[in-house]
């Protein structure tokens, strides 16, 4: 009888043991694999930008590959085999024994499409619309960074463009405005305004409020690099080279896929490639007022794959990477981000979907 009670009592527990595997695994993996997937899509997002700038840089094809959707399922098998034999005192062996089984599957299915199409390729080369630009400025992005990231020109002062077949350095009155411009920012001078009418947005841009005399002085270097009334309270912002009067900022916008070429040109190339001719050497550095203008991203090349990087991807047997103690670098790269969120990146419709169980 005392080998029943223990195998009774070995039962029973060996009962419950099976129904704690039935509690469920999926609650207690949110926290753990959405920390997880928003990581390896950052980074994975990170590298993609990365590796286009390299190839637009080479001449070569760019691939956008977006991640459609993650599906993460996951399995928890439990089993419990009991057995035994109690026999009659003198007709045989009493014994016991027990089998248990475990499984856990964790089979997450990543659906990937590519960004192509018609859509695609033209939400690439339309310019960014001005009323995007002015809300970066608005939400307080520098207004200087933002428009040398997005613009050709204002009021017909050009920009910087490092594009091969059109490069040229900017105009002497650029960085100047940019400096002037910035430092009204900061005082609190611009302000904004986006009125509708007729389902039309309508822009304007005042330097109002009270300032000391250093930014008076600004407010008026401004006015006349880019051929403003020296008295008009409100400017109207519109997309173009040229304003038609005194009271209109032209602001000639770029388009993402411009951007992605300006920003290629500050690439550090190995200077082997230059003298193979399979690209094309880096810009020199502009000078202003005898002092050189920072680049806005820099973009390293070495043989190695480099061991503190931010991010780092192969591209013709070197490593193109940006330094992880390069704050300047790194911040305006996730910036980019946020760019690449203006464009209508559609052209999904019809492009075929690559699903990969990842298990």
């Amino acid at each position: 009888m005392g080998v029943i009670r223990r195998l009774t009592l070995t039962t029973l527990l060996l009962g419950l043991f099976a129904l704690s595997g039935c509690v469920g695994i999926g609650p207690r993996t949110v926290g753990i694999d959405r920390f997880d997937y928003t990581g390896a899509l950052a980074d994975s997002w990170k590298q993609q930008m990365l590796i286009n700038m390299v190839k637009m840089r080479y001449g070569d094809t760019l691939v956008f590959l977006d991640v459609a959707s993650i599906i993460s399922g996951y399995t928890l098998e439990t089993g419990v085999n009991v057995y035994g034999e109690i026999a009659s005192p003198g007709r045989g062996d009493t014994f016991a024994g027990l089998n248990t089984r475990g499984t856990f599957t964790d089979r997450p299915t990543i659906t990937y499409m590519p960004l192509s199409g018609e859509k695609f390729a033209r939400s690439l080369m339309k310019p960014l619309p001005p009323p995007a630009i002015l809300s970066l400025i608005q939400a307080g992005y520098p207004i200087d960074l933002v428009l040398r990231l997005c613009v050709h020109s204002v009021n017909g002062v050009r920009n910087r463009y490092g594009g091969a077949a059109r490069a040229r350095s900017a105009d002497p009155e650029f960085y100047p405005l940019l400096e002037r411009l910035r430092r009204i920012q900061d005082s609190g001078a611009i302000a904004l305004k986006i009125q509708k009418t007729n389902e039309m947005e309508l822009i304007k841009m005042s330097f109002s409020g009270k300032v000391d005399k250093s930014v008076e002085e600004d407010k008026l270097f401004v006015r006349k690099t880019l051929g403003l009334a020296p008295v008009d309270a409100e400017f109207k912002v519109v997309y173009g080279s040229i304003a038609k009067d005194d009271g209109e900022i032209a602001m000639l916008s770029r388009s993402m896929l411009e951007i992605l070429i300006d920003l290629a040109s500050y690439i550090e190339v190995p200077a082997m490639h230059v003298e193979e001719k399979q690209v094309n050497p880096t810009m020199p550095e502009e000078i202003e007022q005898g002092v050189p203008v920072p680049p806005l991203i820099n973009i390293h090349s070495s043989a190695n794959k480099p061991e503190d990087a931010f991010i780092a991807v192969p591209y013709q047997n070197y490593w193109f990477w940006i330094d992880k103690h390069d704050l300047r670098s790194k911040s305006f790269f996730s910036f980019l981000m946020f760019i690449f969120s203006l464009t209508e990146t559609g052209g999904k419709e019809g492009a075929p979907i690559i699903t990969v169980p990842a298990g």
